[in-house]
């Protein structure tokens, strides 16, 4: 997990409602991150995960679905893609970003990478960003380190060297962080301070934790539940002038009922007015513009301390 010695990750007194401001005055900004993983375990995507019928669905006649119903309702979305499906899938990941989506990193396997090495990583961050520019033509600006359903932490697989390195190597975001409803700074060294950019994430907002069938047990598996929390968390963040960004897994949200749940709520939330829909780049370069982390970057004393004898 993210903290350094004394410091939290982030700014610890946020930024009030008041102080948010959006584009041309809008009220919320609204961002759809769309998972394009298939389901693997810690060693990452293999031959084995990409010929299951759940992640062959996921990729041809799921995806088709999610786009089909994006573009109904004229949206645009940050695809998450590990470098190796745009390796294997150029086209497909060519044409979306065609199609005027934003292509995101996603790891390069997928893979648990907390246990590489800094040279390791690197490469495989290098190696990443090879395969998408190679798919669509440009660099990705963010980095996703998205959870697996089986992951611990919200921020999936990540590293003590993850953050310098993405800052090294150009990238503008980090995709995914539980520390605030908006975006927010991820310090990598508090006496720079060195920080990028993170986006928010939250699993209440991510389809795969509610749509776990044929899993039971969970209290989570059913789609109704989605749908009722999906709107009441953008009532209240729209309510409150913040950011709501959904996480859609094509393997999950396209099944036919669940996916006439999706086309609803989206129409739902784009008839609000003031609602600036935005991909994640887009999101971070606002940020980055008007909350710059030389003005905004507030470092405080961790109220966490260690104590003899405690538990953290």
């Amino acid at each position: 997990m993210p903290w350094k010695d004394g410091y939290t990750i982030s700014d610890e007194r946020g930024i009030a409602d008041a102080d948010v401001r959006w584009p041309g005055g809008a009220t919320c900004c609204f961002g759809i991150t769309v998972d394009l993983g298939p389901n693997c375990g810690s060693a990452g995507i293999t031959a084995r995960d990409l010929d299951t019928p759940e992640n062959y669905y996921g990729l041809h006649g799921g995806l088709e679905a999610v786009r089909e119903t994006l573009a109904r309702h004229k949206l645009r979305a940050t695809f998450a893609v590990p470098g190796v499906m745009a390796e294997l899938y150029p086209e497909i990941v060519g044409s979306l970003h065609a199609d005027g989506h934003e292509i995101a990193a996603n790891g390069w396997r997928r893979e648990d990478i907390s246990a590489l090495d800094r040279t390791e990583e690197r490469d495989r961050i290098r190696r990443t960003v090879a395969a998408l520019a190679e798919a669509t033509g440009e660099r990705p600006a963010g980095w996703y380190c998205l959870p697996r359903a089986g992951d611990k932490y919200a921020v999936g697989a990540i590293s003590p060297y993850t953050v310098p390195l993405l800052l090294e190597e150009g990238f503008s975001y980090l995709g995914n962080s539980p520390a605030d409803d908006v975006p927010h700074y991820w310090v990598a060294d508090p006496a720079g301070p060195v920080a990028i950019l993170a986006m928010p994430y939250y699993y209440p907002f991510d389809d795969q934790f509610f749509l776990l069938f044929p899993a039971r047990g969970t209290g989570l598996e059913h789609a109704d539940a989605l749908d009722r929390n999906w709107r009441a968390e953008f009532a209240a963040q729209y309510r409150r002038g913040r950011a709501f960004t959904m996480n859609l897994h094509p393997h999950a949200i396209a099944w036919p009922n669940r996916l006439r749940r999706l086309d609803d709520f989206l129409a739902h939330a784009v008839a609000r007015p003031g609602i600036w829909n935005a991909t994640a780049g887009e999101c971070a370069r606002h940020w980055l513009g008007a909350y710059p982390p030389a003005k905004t970057l507030r470092l405080e004393p961790s109220i966490w301390q260690h104590h003899e004898d405690s538990l953290n």
